[in-house]
């Protein structure tokens, strides 16, 4: 039995199928902050200027620093989250298709993510579901990032 509820879409394993074209999200707007973004510089050791140094990357066209493209990456993580298949033993995030990063998450912005479920396959063992989901970013007509997830459910 499907139902959406204010945190997302429970389904179980038989019904999941049914679902291509159901919406997940929006999540809630949340600013991206200087602290998260020096934070995950840290963790990957990428510290180019453009995401931990403002005043430099003030002088940039970017007017100042931004997420890096993975940190927007991985802001996806709430929305297909909310995609709950209650009958399901474990799911894993199986891959990423068609990545792109349209548009610079600026420091100080806020953004939220929305998706689709455009795919669902049996695989052995369960069903893989393919969500696209982005990441919004309010006042931007372009989005930080879109990306094809592939979300395996077992049975």
């Amino acid at each position: 039995m499907n139902s959406l509820t204010t945190s997302g879409l429970n389904t179980d394993l038989a019904e999941l199928p049914n679902l291509i074209g159901a919406r997940l999200g929006p999540t809630e707007w949340v600013e991206a902050t200087q602290e998260q973004v020096n934070c995950f510089a840290e963790l990957t050791g990428d510290r180019n200027f453009l995401h931990v140094d403002p005043e430099r990357a003030r002088s940039t066209p970017f007017g100042g620093t931004i997420a890096h493209g993975f940190l927007s990456l991985s802001m996806l993580a709430p929305v297909v989250q909310l995609l709950r298949v209650d009958d399901a033993t474990m799911s894993v995030n199986y891959g990423l298709d068609k990545v792109r990063f349209p548009a610079p998450l600026r420091v100080g912005a806020r953004w939220r993510s929305a998706a689709q479920i455009i795919d669902v396959v049996e695989i052995d063992g369960g069903v893989q579901a393919t969500v696209v989901a982005s990441a919004e970013i309010e006042g931007s007509t372009r989005p930080a990032v879109v990306a094809e997830c592939l979300i395996r459910f077992y049975a």
